[in-house]
């Protein structure tokens, strides 16, 4: 499922980055990598905050939904 329906304050695995060519490298050096941990914090209008690799990254809700947990 996308990171979009992840609960908040709960911790989930990346299954699968999905998208064009660049738009999975700029996740993935955000830190978005398939295994890596990730907790959602909070979604603010159009952003979803989230902790991955020891960061708090803000990411659209058009690029959360590429990433599948």
């Amino acid at each position: 499922m996308p990171l979009t329906y992840a609960e908040v304050g709960k911790k989930c695995v990346v299954k699968k980055i999905g998208g064009n060519p660049q738009t999975k490298r700029f996740l993935e050096s955000l830190g978005f990598t398939e295994g890596s941990a990730v907790t959602v914090v909070n979604e603010i209008g159009g952003s979803v905050i989230v902790n991955v690799r020891e960061s708090r990254v803000a990411v659209s809700k058009e690029m959360a939904v590429k990433i599948l947990i």
